[in-house]
């Protein structure tokens, strides 16, 4: 297999999971653990281009595989969606951050314009509650990529972008029109 563009032969048990293989023999951190159940996605790499959990996939069965993950996603942050997190500011904890990152990454090669239905189906997990900066920075990094410029020149002729905070994914379960009864 090869990581982040170097190739990669792990001297581990064939059914040691990527995760563990990224973190505990190539000290590549960013890959976070979370629930070991597949659920979170805190620990979202991309393989051959699709959004994976690494907590569920064996390595004995990546043979040839290209895995990226968020140290290998682009030079100096540089990525749209890295760039895009940066400008609407979406960090809160952070712990999510990386597998979110990678999967809006997968999702916006697969579909540079993304719509509400494969925003919503996005598996990441935020306890934070950073939902609407999150469909920010995918609208902000889509406009980049499907213009073509920079994300700084993207964002000043942007049309107004509707965003849907609806998707309890990104969400700390709390609401912004939760009502008090009083008695």
């Amino acid at each position: 297999m090869t990581v982040n563009g170097e190739a990669i032969r792990f001297h581990l048990d064939p059914a040691t999971p990527l995760l563990w293989a990224l973190r505990d023999a190539a000290n590549l951190t960013g890959a976070k653990y979370g629930c070991d159940s597949g659920d979170c996605g805190a620990c979202t790499v991309i393989v051959d281009e699709q959004a994976v959990q690494s907590c569920k996939l064996a390595i004995g069965s990546l043979e040839g595989a290209e895995v990226v993950t968020i140290e290998g996603l682009s030079s100096g942050r540089a990525h749209p969606i890295q760039q895009a997190w940066a400008a609407e500011q979406v960090s809160q904890c952070g712990y999510c951050e990386p597998g979110m990152i990678m999967a809006i990454a997968a999702l916006l090669k697969a579909s540079p314009r993304p719509s509400e239905a494969e925003i919503a189906a996005l598996s990441n997990i935020c306890r934070c509650g950073i939902g609407p900066r999150v469909r920010k920075a995918i609208a902000r990094g889509s406009l980049a990529l499907t213009r073509n410029e920079p994300l700084a020149k993207a964002a000043q002729t942007a049309p107004a972008v509707k965003i849907d905070t609806g998707s309890s994914r990104f969400s700390n379960g709390s609401s912004t029109e939760a009502e008090i009864s009083r008695q």
